[in-house]
C-alpha cells in the first residue's frame, strides 16, 4: 500500500472497474480511478456513532494531491473532535440553489460518468435554459409547479424541453443522494414529456447510387492532393452503419481482418464489436496509411485524426442532389437496407451496436415488404395444396 502522490495517481491506468488506491501514511485517504480515467480523492472514516462515511474531497486536476491530503487531515482532525465533515457538507443545503447544484452535478457526476458529447449537451441545456429560469431557486424551495411551468414555457422546443427535464431529474436525484433534499421528492415524476417527432431519413437505392457515384468521382478529382480520407470516411459510414465519432477515431489496431470485425474499446454505448463485410475490408485496404499516425481517417495535422466532416459532406451531398440528408442518415440507411433485406430487428440492432431494443424498433416498418413476400410465397404453396 503506497503513499498517494501526484506521480502515482497519474500513473495508474484505468480498468473495467474502479481502481482504489489507499494511502500508506494517512489512514482513510483514498484515490479512486474510474474506468473513464477520472481520479477522485475521498476520505473514509467512522463517526463517533460508528457510521461509515466516504465523502469526496475533489477531482485530481481540479485540486492537487497535496491539497486533497491537507483537506483529509483537517477532516480527520474534526472527526477526532466528534464532528462529522460529511454531514457538515450536507448542511450547506440551506443555501444551495439550482445553479449551485448544476455546478456540482457537472463536476462530481457528469465529468466522471458521462461521455464528452453528453457533457457538452448538458452544459448547453444548463447555460441557456435551466439556470436562466430556475438557477436562483433554492433546491429545497423548488416545487413540481416550478418545473411544470418551466416545461410548459418551452413547449415550442419540445425535444429540448424533454432533455432539460431529464437533466433536472438526474440533478435532483443526486441532490437526494448527497443529502441536499429529502429522499423520494420526485418532482419530475408527473411531468408529461412532449411527443417528439424524430426526423427519420432513409436513402433509397437510387439515392445511394447517386451518392456512390459522386464519392467515386470525388476520389478521382482529389487525385491524392487534398483530403481523400474524408471521402473514405463517408464511404465507411455508409457501409458499416457506424456513428461519425466511431469512424473519425477509428484506429488501424481496432480492425480484426481475420474475423471481419472492428473492436471499439469505447463508444457511445461503451466497449463493443461490430462485424463488417469483405467489401468494407477492400475499402480499408484502399486507404493510405500515414506514417506515425494510428488513425484510419487521418487529418491535416500529423499523427491526428480528421476532426470534422461538415464541409466535405456539404460539398458531396450538394453534388449528389441530396441536400436534405444529414450525415447521420447514412447510419439509418445502412439499417434500412438490412431491414428491407429481411434481417430481424435483433440482428440489425447487433450490427449497429444498439443496447436497447426500442432504439432498433424505428426500423420495424421496413421489414414489412420481405414479410409480405414470404406470406405470398406460403400462400401460393398452400393454395396448390388445398385447392
Amino acid at each position: 500500500m503506497p503513499k498517494i502522490t501526484k506521480r502515482l495517481v497519474e500513473a495508474i491506468e484505468p480498468e473495467n472497474k474502479d481502481v482504489i488506491i489507499r494511502d500508506s501514511e494517512l489512514k482513510g485517504f483514498i484515490c479512486k480511478v474510474t474506468p473513464r480515467g477520472k481520479r477522485v480523492y475521498l476520505l473514509y472514516y467512522r463517526t463517533k456513532e460508528g457510521r461509515e462515511r466516504k465523502p469526496s474531497i475533489g477531482i485530481h486536476g481540479h485540486i492537487t494531491c497535496d491539497q486533497a491530503r491537507d483537506t483529509a487531515l483537517n477532516w480527520l482532525s474534526d472527526v477526532a473532535k466528534g464532528k462529522d465533515p460529511s454531514q457538515e457538507k450536507k448542511s450547506e443545503k440551506t443555501y444551495v440553489t439550482i445553479a449551485d447544484l448544476a455546478e456540482r452535478y457537472l463536476e462530481e457526476y457528469a465529468a466522471i460518468y458521462k461521455k464528452p458529447a453528453s457533457i457538452r449537451n448538458d452544459k448547453l441545456f444548463l447555460k441557456h435554459y435551466i439556470i436562466p429560469n430556475l438557477g436562483k431557486i433554492k433546491i429545497n424551495s423548488l416545487t413540481g409547479k416550478d418545473i411544470a411551468n418551466f416545461h410548459y414555457n418551452m413547449r415550442e422546443k419540445s425535444t429540448t424541453a424533454n432533455r432539460c427535464i431529464s437533466v433536472i431529474s438526474k440533478m435532483l436525484n443526486l441532490a437526494e443522494k448527497w443529502g441536499l433534499r429529502n429522499d423520494a421528492s420526485m418532482l419530475c415524476k408527473h411531468i408529461d414529456k412532449y411527443q417528439e417527432n424524430k426526423r427519420e431519413k432513409f436513402l433509397s437505392l437510387q439515392e445511394i447510387e447517386k451518392l456512390s457515384k459522386v464519392l467515386r468521382e470525388s476520389s478521382i478529382n482529389y487525385g491524392g492532393t487534398k483530403m481523400p480520407s474524408a471521402i473514405a470516411a463517408i464511404r465507411l459510414l455508409l457501409l458499416t452503419g457506424c456513428r461519425l465519432s466511431e469512424i473519425l477515431t477509428l484506429k488501424w489496431g481496432y480492425i480484426d481482418y481475420k474475423h471481419h470485425r472492428i473492436n471499439f474499446p469505447d463508444s457511445k454505448t461503451g466497449k463493443k464489436t461490430i462485424y463488417i463485410s469483405p467489401f468494407v475490408l477492400e475499402v480499408l485496404d484502399g486507404i493510405e496509411k500515414q506514417k506515425n499516425n494510428p488513425y484510419v481517417i487521418y487529418g491535416a495535422i500529423e499523427g491526428k485524426h480528421l476532426i470534422n466532416l461538415r464541409k466535405s459532406w456539404c460539398r458531396i451531398r450538394k453534388l449528389a442532389d441530396l441536400e436534405d440528408v444529414r450525415i447521420h442518415d447514412l447510419r439509418h440507411s445502412f439499417a434500412s437496407i438490412g431491414a428491407a433485406s429481411g434481417l430481424s430487428l435483433p440482428i440489425i440492432g447487433a450490427l449497429l451496436g444498439h443496447t436497447q431494443a426500442q432504439t432498433t424498433a424505428r426500423y420495424a416498418h421496413l421489414i414489412g415488404e420481405p414479410l409480405k413476400e414470404a406470406a405470398s410465397l406460403i400462400g401460393e404453396k398452400m393454395k396448390s395444396i388445398v385447392c
